[in-house]
């Protein structure tokens, strides 16, 4: 998995509300089937803090939870709509009916 996908994973997660990273690979896992490495999850969430898109809360004993930020909704946003684009595209010339 491409450290963009692994982004794109994580602002999925966040898209509910406020998890800490434990539950962010849960629901990563809930998502695809599989769990991101400690080293891809957190440092997608050190690339994703560093570009505004999440932002860390204050700790909860042992965990930090993080949250999406506003511009972080709205990368989301035109990300998953430029995905859904490709996949529409790419079933359509696979002669399958796009969901």
């Amino acid at each position: 998995m491409q450290a963009n996908d692994a982004q794109t994973l994580v602002l999925c997660a966040l898209a509910d509300g406020q998890l800490h990273g434990y539950a962010i690979n849960s629901a990563i896992e809930q998502l695809t089937g599989e769990r991101l490495g400690a080293g891809s999850l957190y440092g997608a969430l050190a690339r994703l803090e560093a570009k505004g898109l999440v932002e860390s809360l204050e700790e909860q004993g042992r965990q930090r939870p993080v949250q999406l930020t506003g511009c972080g909704r709205e990368v989301l946003e035109r990300e998953l709509r430029a995905m859904a684009r490709v996949a529409d595209a790419g079933l359509r010339r696979l002669g399958v009916n796009p969901a």
